[in-house]
């Protein structure tokens, strides 16, 4: 059990800790949980807790029983992924990988309600979809939006589904609260996620989580094709090797971690 209690010398730590137990739990947790976890005292952990809401490193439910990752904390994992030095050697990585398979390859994160494209290598083919490295597209009609919802914790998801908008961007877009979770937990098992001409008509895409050595899901690596060229069949056939890639990333976002 990890120790932040008064008596612990670390003080500069405590925050981290904090946040480390609020960002790795698989739901919101209370003060009294995150007590009985952290072997901290309430009254030390409601006072970085104050401090941390202030900041916006941590945010209360709606009932103020609970506290969850604000979205200051989320912004820091974004930046990691956008620091120049690791975006050119993720963009090495989808480099080679865009020139084994021939089709687009990005890198996205899920940012507050949303996915942002973080970094991407086009394909070389005329016939392709250009979206610029920090546009914002969909969570649950885009592969890895919904590769996203499908990695989070039950609870976590079901609350975000509450008050996600399901606009409908084509006529396959799933806008049912009760058919995309069907789908999703399809996804969660088969540890893809799949677009079939849901976000534009026209496109298939499928996306592989990059995790950490903790198991969590840092980022997404996704690849799409129009279906002119290219089926989402043919798309998920490249997954043994978007997935080889994928830990290729992970591995480098762990050597920057480190480096820091």
């Amino acid at each position: 059990m990890i120790q932040i209690a008064a008596d612990n010398p670390d003080r500069s730590l405590r925050a981290l800790l904090l946040l480390e137990a609020i960002a790795t739990a698989d739901a919101p947790l209370s003060l009294a949980q995150l007590s009985d976890r952290l072997d901290a005292p309430k009254a030390t952990l409601l006072r970085m807790l104050v401090a941390l809401e202030r900041l916006g490193f941590v945010l209360r439910e709606v009932d103020e029983k609970a506290y969850l990752l604000g979205p200051r904390a989320n912004r820091l994992g974004l930046s990691l992924l956008r620091n120049e030095v690791v975006l050119q050697r993720s963009r090495l990585i989808l480099q080679t990988l865009v020139g084994q398979l021939g089709e687009t390859c990005n890198l996205t994160a899920m940012d507050a309600d949303s996915v942002i494209y973080i970094d991407r290598v086009e394909t070389p083919e005329p016939l392709r979809l250009h979206v610029e490295p920090g546009t914002h597209v969909p969570l649950h009609c885009t592969a890895s939006g919904k590769l996203f919802l499908a990695q989070m914790p039950v609870e976590r998801r079901s609350a975000m589904l509450k008050h996600l908008a399901l606009t409908s961007q084509t006529d396959r877009s799933i806008t049912d609260v009760d058919l995309l979770e069907t789908e999703l937990e399809r996804i969660r098992v088969r540890g893809v996620g799949i677009d079939s001409e849901e976000f534009v008509r026209g496109m298939v895409a499928v996306a592989v989580p990059i995790m950490s050595a903790q198991g969590d899901c840092l980022a997404a690596l996704a690849c799409h094709a129009p279906t002119a060229r290219k089926s989402l069949g043919d798309l998920l056939e490249y997954v043994p090797r978007l997935q080889a890639a994928a830990a290729q990333l992970a591995l480098s976002f762990a050597l920057d971690a480190s480096q820091g």
